[in-house]
């Protein structure tokens, strides 16, 4: 064994003199017997552990010199064995083979052990320690502070100095944790995949957040994510972290050159050592104002080196790793078992032959809770006497009320991938977990104890501080759709407390189960979409009288699940119809008075639950159906002037015929692209702005009456109405030229090519040029703004350049029609409502036509028909279509497969039998909301 540092030879020797004869050597090495298991030191104390479970602490004292001396070991007397010891300045924290948690107050000798009373029925396997206060991690994942608390380090968010007894840190329930650490008045926690989490004091940047704010609560040390932590250490105001590739990491105060980085400057974030690249380093230890690490044979040294603590020879403060001049015992160098630091001392622990085959010691890391639930599933499942059912559900709620044990279950392995667990990847093994849940359901006794646990555990979930406290959704959803399969009833009541665990989450959590669902595969996201449409549609005959909010929290997730499938890649996207619920109109009818008695009338208690809140969940045919409903109830008001009987044209006709002159070249109104088949509308109007008001009213009033128009205008119409912001496609689609060149140079063009072209933001739109930047003329097109020029130029041509005139028209549709309840639609939907759809299979029409006798298919007049059809133009096959129908376009619902009727005339010199249109009939007057003309 080696020691060095601060009057470190007294630790071991009081009867063991140094090997080398001098009890000045730099770097002491000593026999003293036994095998250390554990050491620690405290500003006061020092208390190390055998192997065999004794333990001894030994006080440091000033003598009449001022210099700091240690006592002699005492014996600590202990029924039971020790394994790990940690200590504050002045108070040792022992903890025993079975999980309890002793405390010694060396300041009030004899050196009597006293057991944690709050914590006598939690097995703990890790004690840590900082200068007046404790952590503690028990075997289920729990962490238990108490000491001081005045810069934050018991993470409770009190505000109250002191903690006599261990308190529970609930905001780190959920996070699985395999370590916890502490050191001066900061506090860490280790995750299964490598997260680490710090809270308390941060005035030299020791918790690595980026700033020297402390925090009265866990927060997640983001530069360290992914980087595979397996290992942290901490000092009086620096943090060491240690990767399973090797690799370490340091930041806080560097005062003393304790970080390693060939400088004395503090670090707010983790910074790799650079020196220690190649060197393979297997153990981390952090004393009082200095750092070692142990790398193969070798223990290397960097920081405060007053009391001798580095080994080097000298006093100096070496700011780069250093190797310890350790005694060479062989050629080869000794065999590093340990190293440990503490205060200003530092020691190193070999191993011979024969203790090759002991464990060695990692601080408990090897203890830390592990999961087991597949290993357990198969006791569950098989046969067993009541006695043993009863340890075997203890053993279920155990596991299935703590959800940081569910979080570290099923992790994916292979490649040691869930060390990658992130924001964009959840890190789980779900075909695995699949699997271990279908085991599960197969005993109906075993499903209702695990759903019980999850309905106890899930009402007490709190918001994670981390990513992997997340993963218990994916694996829920997976259960319930497990548990849907085989129709258990207990389906229902689970999904709703699982959405009600959902909708307390952050909205920054919120978005990580959102990234993680678009990383799914098609398959499991319907999986699970199926699971919330199963749920709502065994609660929907009750909806009525169940609390509101279990549907509406439904709902909701399923919204967030849409919201994931919108930002999936096109190949991998659900199709909208995935999301759709098979509603009872009269549900409809009632959720549409709720929402009108809320909206209109402002009565308190009405709430609807679909209506205005989730579309998504209603197909095409429902939202038609309600804005039908809705439009029936407005009231119409004619013009005191306007005789109904002096008309004779049909409604249809006269949205036909007065969009077509309204929507022309010759009307002015509109821009037209180069094509001429789509508008938009003008940067510089020459018509009086009221009469796109007029125009927009007509457009309601279609919509109203449920009339297909003559609306030629791109996406951006229909997006800008509902409030969606128009894109580059949209562009794209009025001008394939200007979009396609606007697409090239977001995708294809660099420095050198903008150059070469010469690109600035001055455009040429609709015959006006325009300074797309008017607080920077001339500003140049470069690959860092290329994406700022072609936002703005969009925005002009959708947005800025017809603000005033598009105002009015939206300002009149909405005159008519109820802009909340619209919002049911999409953009694409309103445009299929308002514009209906393109009809061209005209050789299914002439299948699906009927013959009254004596016509038939293969008569001659029929037959001369069909040629003469068949050679008009496809523009007249139109035109004919709307003569036989009164459509030029066909509507989105309905008419699926169009038919015409060809009947015999036998007397043709009546009126009554030449040709008539469909639409000649009695004329009918649109409803208007307020009093006007039509």
């Amino acid at each position: 064994m080696f020691s060095w540092g601060e009057d470190c030879h007294r630790v071991f020797w009081s009867r063991h003199p140094p090997l080398d004869g001098s009890a000045e050597a730099r770097v002491h090495q000593f026999n003293p017997g036994y095998l250390i298991r554990g050491l620690s030191a405290g500003h006061s104390v020092l208390s190390f552990i055998k192997t065999n479970g004794d333990a001894f602490i030994i006080r440091t004292h000033e003598n009449k010199d001022g210099r700091r001396v240690r006592g002699k070991q005492k014996f600590v007397e202990c029924r039971e064995k020790l394994r790990a010891v940690s200590c504050t300045d002045d108070v040792v924290s022992l903890l025993t083979d079975s999980g309890s948690v002793l405390c010694v107050d060396t300041t009030r000798p004899p050196f009597t052990p006293r057991p944690m009373k709050e914590l006598c029925n939690i097995p703990v396997c890790q004690v840590a320690c900082g200068s007046q206060h404790s952590v503690a991690l028990t075997h289920d994942g729990r962490v238990y502070t108490w000491g001081q608390d005045s810069r934050g380090q018991l993470g409770l968010g009190q505000g109250k100095p002191f903690a006599n007894s261990p308190q529970q840190l609930r905001s780190l329930s959920s996070t699985p944790l395999v370590q916890v650490a502490a050191g001066g008045e900061q506090s860490f926690a280790l995750s299964v995949s490598g997260g680490v989490f710090g809270w308390g004091r941060n005035d030299r940047g020791q918790l690595g957040l980026g700033d020297t704010t402390d925090r009265q609560t866990p927060a997640a040390v983001k530069g360290l994510n992914m980087k595979g932590t397996v290992h942290i250490s901490c000092g009086k105001d620096h943090t060491a972290t240690l990767t399973k590739g090797g690799a370490v990491f340091t930041f806080g105060s560097g005062q003393f050159g304790q970080l390693g980085h060939n400088s004395f400057s503090d670090q707010l974030r983790p910074r790799l050592v650079a020196e220690l690249l190649g060197a393979k380093v297997t153990e981390i230890a952090c004393g009082l104002h200095h750092t070692l690490v142990s790398s193969a044979k070798k223990v290397y040294s960097f920081g405060c080196g007053e009391q001798g603590q580095l080994g080097h020879g000298d006093e100096s403060h070496p700011s780069v790793p250093l190797p310890v001049q350790l005694p060479q015992g062989s050629s080869e160098g000794p065999d590093i078992r340990n190293i440990f630091a503490g205060g200003n001392c530092s020691f190193a622990t070999t191993s011979s032959n024969e203790e090759a085959h002991e464990e060695p010691n990692n601080d408990g890391v090897s203890n830390a809770p592990q999961s087991c639930l597949d290993d357990m599933i198969d006791k569950w499942t098989t046969k067993c006497d009541a006695k043993t059912w009863k340890k075997i559900k203890q053993e279920i709620h155990r596991t299935f009320s703590t959800a940081s044990c569910m979080n570290q279950s099923f992790l994916e392995k292979r490649k040691e991938k869930h060390f990658q667990t992130s924001s964009k990847y959840h890190g789980v093994n779900l075909s695995l977990a699949r699997l271990a849940f279908k085991r599960l359901v197969r005993k109906d006794d075993v499903l209702s104890e695990v759903v019980a646990a999850v309905l106890k555990l899930l009402p007490s979930f709190e918001d994670p501080v981390g990513v992997e406290g997340l993963r218990i959704f994916l694996l829920l959803n997976d259960l319930l759709h497990v548990i849907q399969k085989l129709h258990r009833p207990q389906s229902t009541e689970l999904a709703q407390a699982v959405a009600a665990a959902v909708l307390k989450l952050s909205a920054e959590n919120l978005q990580v189960i959102g990234n993680w669902w678009t990383t799914l595969s098609a398959s499991t996201i319907s999986a699970y979409v199926r699971v919330w449409k199963k749920a709502l549609s065994d609660l929907l005959p009750s909806s009525l009288v169940l609390p509101r909010s279990s549907f509406r929290n439904l709902l909701q997730v399923l919204q967030y699940m849409y919201n994931a499938n919108s930002r999936t890649s096109e190949s991998q996207r659900l199709p909208d119809s995935d999301f759709y619920l098979l509603m009872d109109p009269n549900f409809l009818g009632l959720d549409l008075h709720q929402w009108t008695l809320q909206t209109k009338r402002k009565m308190v208690g009405a709430e609807p639950l679909i209506v205005g809140r989730f579309p998504i969940v209603m197909d095409l045919k429902s939202k038609k159906w309600i804005l039908d409903v809705y439009a029936e109830t407005i009231k119409v008001f004619f013009d005191e002037n306007f005789e109904q009987d002096d008309v004779n044209v049909n409604i249809s006709d006269f949205f036909n015929d007065v969009f077509h002159e309204l929507v022309s070249n010759e009307s002015g109104m509109f821009i037209f692209n180069d094509s001429k088949t789509l508008a938009w509308f003008p940067s510089n109007a020459t018509h009086d702005h009221h009469r796109y008001f007029l125009f927009g009213v007509l457009c309601g009033l279609a919509l109203h009456n449920q009339c297909i128009i003559y609306l030629p205008f791109s996406m951006a119409l229909f997006k800008k109405l509902l409030g969606v912001k128009p894109s580059l496609e949209d562009l794209m689609e009025f001008s394939p030229d200007v979009g396609k060149s606007l697409l090239s140079i977001l995708e294809e063009y660099g420095d050198k090519e903008l150059e070469s072209l010469g690109l600035d933001f001055l455009i040429s739109w609709d015959g006006t040029d325009v300074d797309l930047d008017p607080t920077n003329p001339e500003k140049t097109v470069t690959s860092q703004n290329k994406k700022e020029f072609v936002d703005a130029y969009v925005n002009h041509v959708f947005n800025t350049s017809v603000e005033s005139v598009f105002l009015e028209f939206k300002r009149g549709f909405y005159t008519v029609y109820d802009r909340d309840l619209l919002k049911v639609l999409r953009p694409k939907e309103l445009q299929e409502v308002l514009q209906g759809k393109d009809f061209c299979d005209w050789k299914t029409l002439k299948q699906n036509t009927l013959y009254e006798p004596p016509y038939h298919v293969d008569h001659p007049n029929m037959q001369m028909f069909w040629e003469v059809f068949d050679e008009l133009t496809e523009d007249q096959k139109k035109k004919l279509l709307w003569f036989v129908t009164g459509f030029e376009r066909l509507p989105i619902l309905g008419n699926k497969s169009m038919t015409i009727r060809l009947k015999n005339v036998v007397d043709v010199s009546q009126d009554q039998f030449y040709p008539e249109t469909h639409t000649c009939s009695i004329i009918w007057i649109c409803p208007y909301t307020q009093p006007g003309r039509v």
